[in-house]
């Protein structure tokens, strides 16, 4: 599995049910919402993005603002603890509700999160070399199966004692995408009713802002 991710997505309600009404991009909302989370850069649109795609480079910033749901992706949210996330992010959100989801396939890592109304309701972060980084909240529905064993990592006939979780950290993140977001980057896209590439996204390039001091 190769998916990368990390990224909030702010929602009225459900962000699933947002997403799959294919909603047009609102270009001038994004720009506010990126300018009001990231006050302190230097914010330069350089080209489209989508949903497929949101594990940006550190000097960029995918970002969409649509009706009932906005979605941001910058390197802020690969975070290990998210309940430590940056409060401005909260602060600032446009709506009632922030996800978190984090994945990288290279270390097998996944973190996701969940504020309603600006308190943490659920967070889970963890990897197989780091075992269990955050687990807070009670486990979501589509949790339950991954934990009971449902889903394993292991084939039958290799050691269960090998692997420290009953299931595939990338896997359950997948779980997460489809669940939370109605869409999977890897895996059976069964169940998906959203396409990621038809959710149109800002493509910013940041930088710092710089004031020349005179004497």
């Amino acid at each position: 599995m190769g998916a990368k991710t990390w990224m909030l997505v702010y929602a009225n309600g459900d962000a699933r049910a947002a997403l799959r009404r294919k909603p047009a991009l609102d270009v001038e909302g994004s720009l506010r919402l990126a300018t009001t989370l990231f006050p302190h850069e230097r914010l330069t649109q350089i080209g489209p993005g989508d949903l497929s795609y949101t594990s940006p480079p550190d000097n960029e910033i995918f970002i969409g603002q649509f009706p009932d749901v906005a979605v941001v992706a910058a390197r802020e949210f690969g975070i290990d603890y998210p309940s430590m996330l940056d409060k401005r992010f909260l602060a600032g959100a446009p709506f009632a509700d922030v996800y978190l989801h984090a994945m990288h396939s290279v270390v097998d890592w996944f973190a996701f999160a969940q504020w309603k109304r600006g308190r943490l309701v659920r967070s889970l972060s963890l990897s197989p070399d780091s075992g269990i980084l955050e687990n807070f909240g009670t486990a979501l529905p589509f949790e339950q199966s991954y934990w009971s064993g449902e889903h394993p990592a292991l084939d039958p006939e290799e050691d269960p004692d090998f692997y420290p979780f009953p299931f595939h950290p990338l896997e359950f993140g997948e779980a997460a995408l489809l669940q939370m977001f109605g869409y999977q980057l890897e895996g059976d896209f069964t169940h998906s009713v959203v396409e990621p590439e038809s959710i149109e996204l800002l493509q910013l390039r940041r930088s710092r802002h710089w004031w020349r001091v005179w004497r």
